[in-house]
């Protein structure tokens, strides 16, 4: 026997509507609480202790449940656009925690949120002050006399140049999602920077430091329709499922958290990088010197995003070929964006082990 619904079409699009309808009430029940939910996720999750300080900057110091087992220290280096707590988001979703687990004696670089009167730091400052700084104060420390950098995004980038300025400081350098070669126009970023479209140096006289707002902005307008659109619908979908709200405010936490950059730093960014490609070129002056990535001969881990919209995949894999370094390996995870690339579920299964791996073999 046929039922109701199949003998009266109409009674189909009716019980549809109903448990569209029940579906919408439970998301509505959850409404009261996402501002509270949002309010109370943690920066964070790895216990840390800050052991240096200097202007804004604070080294973080990660401490693991024993001491580390590895003799070369290491120490995480992020950009100077976003809050660098990406690195530790959450449980199972942490790189540091990945390398304390192991045994790393692991250390970041928190540049802190620039103010007005930073405006007029440069490269130089934060390359051959400030992480030079550092590594001094970490000589000190740990008695170690090279270390192990990874560099995140602008943070490998920076990474890059100071390994290729002080080579004898760095063991191994891993870079992660870092923008090296801007010959080509994959990316938007790549378009919306050219010097016919964008003055920089008139950009920064009018705003001094890059605002956050306009970075935001742009980072939206690289994916406008699932930023914009997608992102809305799929949080009211899932407005009752409590997995999904917690990775929610967890990273769109972080992803509003934006902050200014130096407003020399951004011009010379855009100008000798983007517009001019100098790295590369090996005529990219940081203070008194020239960066030849060819002096740059310790072993290379290059980690790439296959569907990176902000930093295009040929941005990064092209490093390991102007290096010098005979122990060089590229890693290139498809499916995987820029986020991902550190937070994504399948880079903390298959890229971070790796990666440990990596350094490890490289201990002795």
């Amino acid at each position: 026997m046929k039922s109701m619904s199949a003998m009266y079409p109409w009674l189909r699009w009716q019980e549809a509507f109903f448990d569209e309808s029940l579906k919408h009430a439970r998301r509505m029940q959850s409404l009261p609480g996402l501002a509270q939910r949002a309010r109370n996720v943690r920066k964070g999750v790895t216990a840390s202790e800050v052991v240096y300080e200097e202007d804004r900057l604070k080294l973080l110091h990660y401490l693991g449940n024993a001491e580390p087992r590895h003799r070369t220290p290491l120490v995480f280096v992020y950009a100077l656009v976003n809050r660098p707590y990406i690195l530790d988001l959450k449980k199972g979703r942490s790189v540091v925690a990945n390398f304390v687990d192991r045994g790393f004696d692991t250390y970041l670089v928190d540049w802190g949120v620039p103010t007005d009167a930073d405006r007029y730091l440069t490269l130089d400052d934060y390359i051959n002050g400030y992480l030079v700084n550092v590594t001094d104060f970490l000589r000190e420390r740990t008695g170690a006399r090279q270390f192990n950098i990874l560099g995140y995004c602008m943070g490998g980038t920076m990474s890059a140049i100071f390994t290729g300025l002080h080579p004898s400081r760095v063991k191994n350098l891993a870079l992660l999602a870092a923008p090296i070669d801007f010959s080509g126009r994959d990316g938007l970023l790549g378009v919306w920077t050219q010097s016919r479209y964008f003055d920089v140096d008139q950009f920064v006289e009018a705003f001094g430091n890059c605002p956050a707002e306009f970075l935001q902005a742009t980072f939206l307008l690289l994916r406008p329709v699932q930023n914009l659109i997608q992102k809305p619908l799929d949080f009211y979908e899932h407005m009752d499922d409590e997995k999904y709200l917690e990775d929610f405010f967890t990273t769109e936490t972080w992803l509003q958290d934006n902050i200014p950059v130096p407003g020399e730093v951004y011009r010379e960014f855009v100008k000798y990088l983007y517009q001019q490609n100098l790295l590369v070129q090996g005529r990219m002056a940081i203070g008194k010197h020239v960066v030849k990535l060819d002096a740059i001969k310790c072993p290379i881990l290059n980690l790439i995003a296959g569907q990176d919209d902000l930093v295009p995949c040929a941005q990064s894999l092209s490093f390991t070929e102007f290096v010098a370094s005979k122990d060089r390996k590229n890693i290139v995870l498809q499916g995987c964006g820029h986020i991902g690339l550190a937070i994504g579920g399948r880079a903390q299964k298959e890229l971070w082990p790796q990666a440990c791996d990596w350094f490890e073999r490289r201990d002795a």
